[in-house]
């Protein structure tokens, strides 16, 4: 372990997270706590169990990351908590333990940005290893259930380049999941069973011809629904059944083939007119959607054809976590940087 080690607190949503960084990126312990049990009752995530739910988790979750990590609340140097955009209520939980925290111990405290996380997440690594450089220039791709937006990244500076106008990649997934009545969460659901189905027997309009960047999942969401509505009347099932498996006929899993490639279509559709504008020599593919199994088998395919360096987030930093909040302390604290533990304020909706 290099020092000076960071603290890590994610509560931005449903999940309850810890971890530990060193000063080279090594992810010395990342502890979640999933509230899925908690809210798969209600289809989503309710704000206030999430909340409640945090505040149950955290004293667990930051005694097993620190007992994984060997190592105490002494040893820690610096602290980092989400500050936003997310639930406000979640959020209060994580910035308020993360601020007492610095505060008490007169430590250095760094309210991050969700996105920042997730943007500079693909060069962590696993098993302790150290995290890769991150170049001076690559274009950020997040994609999850709240966020489909593309950043470029050139000399620290982040500059926004689309993002989604309506519903988010993760979203639509979802959507489309709780109208078929699988079990929260439904995104991932819909992924392992779009494997099954064709998509070419139910192709979907992938996104709408130009040249702008901008990401649309309402219409696609839609056109869905309508394909869902006409295979009910004409008399197939397309309510999930739970004690079957697969839940649902071959007609509604070609159509969920369809819909995920067209979803994982208008990605590449956007990263294509972007490269076209000016060559992208890194992609950085962060957030919870890029666990999609179609996406981690397209991009790999579709950037090499392109001569464009690919880098995926692992697997276990995909969703929402501690590491990717800590790293982005850790590259703060280097350039000198710092927040007030006692001004750091949360904000549901926060521009990066």
């Amino acid at each position: 372990m290099r020092r000076p080690l960071a603290l890590g607190i994610e509560t931005s949503c449903d999940d309850t997270a810890c971890a530990l960084v060193d000063a080279d990126g090594r992810v010395l312990a990342s502890m979640v706590s999933s509230q899925l049990a908690a809210h798969r009752p209600y289809g989503g995530v309710v704000p206030e169990i999430a909340s409640r739910e945090h505040l149950r988790a955290w004293p667990e979750v930051s005694a097993a990351a620190f007992a994984r990590a060997g190592a105490g609340l002494a040893e820690v140097d610096l602290v980092a908590a989400t500050k936003g955009p997310g639930l406000i209520g979640s959020l209060l939980v994580g910035l308020s333990i993360g601020q007492t925290t610095a505060w008490a111990r007169g430590l250095p405290f760094h309210g991050v940005h969700h996105l920042e996380g997730h943007l500079f997440s693909p060069f962590l690594r696993l098993e302790g290893e150290a995290a890769e450089p991150v170049p001076e220039r690559f274009v950020g791709l997040v994609v999850s259930g709240g966020h489909t937006s593309l950043f470029g990244v050139e000399g620290g500076r982040v500059e926004p380049l689309a993002e989604t106008r309506d519903d988010a990649i993760g979203e639509a997934f979802d959507k489309l999941g709780k109208r078929l009545g699988l079990p929260y969460p439904q995104g991932p659901r819909v992924d392992e069973l779009a494997e099954l189905g064709d998509p070419a027997a139910a192709p979907l309009s992938v996104a709408a011809p130009g040249r702008e960047l901008f990401f649309s999942y309402s219409g696609l969401k839609t056109q869905a629904l309508v394909a869902l509505g006409r295979l009910a009347e004409a008399g197939v099932g397309t309510e999930a059944a739970a004690a079957e498996e697969p839940p649902l006929p071959p007609p509604v899993l070609d159509l969920l083939a369809g819909f995920r490639a067209a979803a994982v279509g208008q990605l590449l559709d956007r990263l294509g007119r972007l490269h076209r504008r000016e060559p992208v020599p890194l992609l950085a593919v962060s957030g919870g959607v890029a666990a999609n199994r179609l996406l981690r088998r397209r991009l790999p395919e579709w950037c090499a054809e392109r001569g464009i360096a690919l880098r995926l987030v692992p697997l276990p930093f995909c969703g929402d976590n501690a590491a990717m909040i800590a790293w982005a302390a850790q590259r703060r604290h280097a350039l000198g940087q710092a927040d007030d533990p006692l001004a750091a304020v949360a904000a549901s909706r926060l521009a990066l």
